[in-house]
């Protein structure tokens, strides 16, 4: 692969900065992803129930592993791995359904040792399959990619709403057991009256759900959000998501909904330990699930990857590429080991090499340095634990409504007027992929090990889509510009 500037003596990827002016676009990079970065162990680590110290090592975790695969794929290791561009790697929201479902099925430890298994798994059989992807790209055209895009945004906006009104259970779950009722319940089963197989409904209103308070949080880091993104210029507007969370996390600090009791005891420096919730649990049907999340995952950096090397003049042949997608596998591979998740190039900071115009991968690998250094600092991911979720959700509806929005961007470049038949691929994908969301219970009668597998509307919608892509429109060959312009209707997801 030779530089497009190469008889100009000077190539802007290999420029090497200043040091000051290398660490604070590096910061600048870092500050783009942090919000997207730390969203993901939020919701994972939520859902599986963990406690508030291990929802903060997943945080911990995630930011170190986010920095190491980073500076893989940036600086490069062997002619194997790295494709050696101004990358920043990140945890794709791809994989959010799914391990949701997983966590939902199996909540605890037990359940994270299922998932970092599966992720495991699926890291190094995506290693494998990175040299084939221009052969699978023909089976994931635009309307396979925009459509399975929309359903992981609709799929996930139930949680930004969850997070703003108070989650469906717990302690700001909508309605409460009447604490008299569960009095006479107690003294009833005492007196041998009534079995222990019999369980009070919750019918008391909770207060804490949908509380005004709430709503006022949530409403105020959606507005700024949305202000910051108006009028802010240039880099404020890039991080208006982060800078939202920032007001929100203040607004609730001083109406004292924060605690910063987690924070005082974490600790300033702690090193990220492998395994840390024990040996993983390798399941056939969840890893099946991931795999297939990684195949959709290295078909958006296939796109991405090749429109970045526009940005940068430089020729993205195969074996540069194929180098490229074996980090995404390799990543999500340490992901697992290190206790956290699959991993791809985030795009929004691919936008930000286009809008500062300084293409230097060693920018990238600044911030791959500067994020290993936060994951080292327990006190940090605490303090972003310590944020209640009614300020994550004004901007989880914003992150998850893009990730909507951008599948309809890409489904917009596909041809329904002239191709009927794709609206079929699309509504029909779509519906299967609602049925979890609108009937979770709908599994019930079927095999409990295909539960996992059928409970992740993503995975259902992606497999409906390729297999009615190709009853309708059969295989057709992709070729790399189709990519690269699904890559250009992508950057944010």
């Amino acid at each position: 692969m030779q530089p497009a500037q190469e008889t100009a003596g000077f190539d802007p990827v290999e420029e090497k900065l200043p040091v000051p002016r290398l660490t604070a676009l590096g910061l600048q990079h870092v500050l783009v992803m942090y919000a997207g970065a730390v969203a993901v162990p939020l919701i994972v680590g939520r859902a599986l129930q963990l406690s508030p110290q291990d929802v903060a090592f997943l945080i911990s975790a995630d930011l170190f592993v986010c920095g190491v695969v980073t500076i893989i794929q940036s600086f490069g290791v062997t002619q194997w791995f790295g494709i050696k561009l101004p990358v920043m790697m990140g945890v794709t929201f791809a994989a959010v359904g799914p391990m949701i479902a997983i966590a939902t099925s199996n909540p605890g430890t037990d359940g994270a040792r299922m998932m970092f298994g599966a992720i495991m798994a699926a890291g190094v059989i995506a290693i494998f399959l990175a040299p084939l992807m221009g052969k699978l790209l023909r089976f994931f055209p635009s309307v396979v990619t925009g459509t399975v895009i929309l359903v992981i945004g609709v799929s996930l906006l139930p949680v930004g709403i969850n997070w703003i009104f108070g989650l469906p259970a717990g302690p700001t779950a909508p309605q409460l057991v009447d604490p008299a009722a569960t009095a006479w319940l107690e003294q009833a089963r005492a007196a041998g009256e009534v079995p222990e197989s019999v369980q009070l409904a919750p019918t008391v209103n909770n207060p804490e759900y949908a509380s005004l308070s709430r709503i006022l949080i949530g409403v105020v880091v959606l507005g700024s959000i949305l202000l910051i993104a108006k009028f802010g210029r240039g880099f404020i507007a890039n991080v208006a998501v982060l800078m939202g969370i920032v007001v929100g996390g203040v607004l609730a600090a001083a109406m004292g909904m924060m605690h910063f009791d987690q924070i005082g005891e974490a600790k300033w420096f702690a090193l990220i330990t492998p395994l840390h919730f024990g040996m993983p649990i390798f399941d056939p049907i969840m890893i099946l699930t991931m795999v297939l999340v990684m195949c959709v995952v290295m078909i958006e950096s296939t796109g991405m990857f090749l429109a970045l090397g526009e940005l940068c003049g430089r020729k993205i042949e195969r074996k540069n590429l194929t180098a490229g997608l074996r980090v995404d596998g390799l990543g999500t591979f340490i992901g697992g080991l290190f206790n956290t998740f699959p991993y791809t190039s985030f795009s929004q900071n691919v936008g930000l090499v286009g809008v500062t115009g300084v293409r230097s991968r060693f920018v990238c690998v600044a911030a791959g340095v500067i994020l290993i250094v936060l994951g080292l600092i327990p006190k940090m991911a605490a303090l972003v634990e310590s944020l209640p979720t009614t300020v994550l959700g004004g901007a989880g509806l914003v992150m998850f409504g893009m990730v909507a929005a951008t599948g309809i961007r890409i489904l917009s470049t596909v041809d329904f007027k002239g191709n009927r038949h794709n609206l079929f691929i699309v509504a029909v994908s779509l519906g299967l992929g609602m049925i979890p969301m609108v009937a979770p219970d709908f599994n019930q009668w079927l095999p409990h090990s295909l539960h996992t597998l059928i409970h992740s509307g993503i995975l259902l919608a992606a497999i409906a889509a390729v297999v009615l892509n190709w009853f309708f429109n059969g295989a057709p060959k992709s070729n790399e510009a189709d990519a690269a312009e699904a890559a250009r209707a992508a950057e944010a997801h």
